[in-house]
Order: C-alpha cells, then sequence, then structure tokens
C-alpha cells in the first residue's frame, strides 16, 4: 500500500512538473485516498488550486502539510505558488522567502528570481539608494557573503 502511494505521487509530481495537472490531479487524489503524507498533501494542493481554482481547501492542504514537516521546504514552494494564482504576489514572496530559511531550495530561487524579487538592502535602516547600502552590496555580492 505504501509503495503503490508513493508510486502515485512519482507520477503525479512528474505531470506537475510536466504541465499535466489534471493528471497530476488524478495520481495525487488516489496517493492521497492511501497515504496523507504531508508531501501528498502538498503537491495535491497545488493541483486543486490550478484545476480546481478551490484556493481556501488547497491553502488548507499546503498548511496541514506545512504544520506536520515545517522543515520541507518544498511545502513553502507549493504555498507559494498557491498564492501567486491567487494573485497574491506578495503573501508569496513572503512565503517562499519563509521556504528559503528552512532550505535552499532551488525552485524557490528560481520563482523569486523569475519574479523580479530584490535582496533586502545591507543596511535596512537606510534607503535602498543610499551610497552604503549600494557599495556594501556590491561588495557583499563580489565576496559571495550575499
Amino acid at each position: 500500500m505504501e509503495q503503490q502511494s508513493a508510486s502515485l505521487l512519482k507520477e503525479g509530481i512528474a505531470a506537475l512538473d510536466s504541465g499535466d495537472t489534471r493528471l497530476a490531479l488524478q495520481r495525487l487524489q488516489a496517493a492521497a485516498d492511501l497515504d496523507e503524507s504531508p508531501e501528498v498533501l502538498s503537491h495535491l494542493a497545488l493541483c486543486v488550486a490550478k484545476e480546481q481554482s478551490d484556493y481556501t481547501r488547497a491553502e488548507a492542504l499546503c498548511r496541514e502539510a506545512i504544520d506536520e514537516e515545517p522543515w520541507y521546504s518544498a511545502h513553502y514552494l507549493n504555498l507559494g505558488r498557491i498564492r501567486l494564482l491567487e494573485g497574491r504576489k506578495e503573501e508569496a514572496i513572503r512565503v517562499f522567502r519563509d521556504g528559503l530559511l528552512r532550505e535552499g531550495n532551488p525552485k524557490i530561487k528560481a520563482e523569486l528570481e523569475k519574479l523580479g524579487i530584490r535582496k533586502y538592502p545591507v543596511i535596512s535602516s537606510l534607503p535602498r539608494e543610499h551610497f552604503l547600502n549600494k557599495y556594501l552590496g556590491k561588495f557583499m555580492a563580489f565576496m559571495k557573503l550575499r
């Protein structure tokens, strides 16, 4: 049973990555019927948001996954994508950043780059345009400290 659920999860994630959300929803729903693991719930949430536009249910499923595994950044990736689908960009950015604090997930970094998000100023009490923020930021990036 657990092996069947893992197989369905793998198929669902592959379908989701290829853009076939209908197939992904079917596979992940079947996997959830067998085993409601946080990973299954998290990916199922994204499918529910994309296919059924049921953002309330999707967010609840993703929150449940985060509550069970708060260290796993993929849950934050999925919740952030759900928030983007809803049109809540600022909240999505916040969720993506929370996920990066847990784990350096390259998919989250790619989402943030796609959104064109800038890093925080080095000295937050000064404006972004202040010469100290500009040059310290460039220096820290050059030194790979940021």
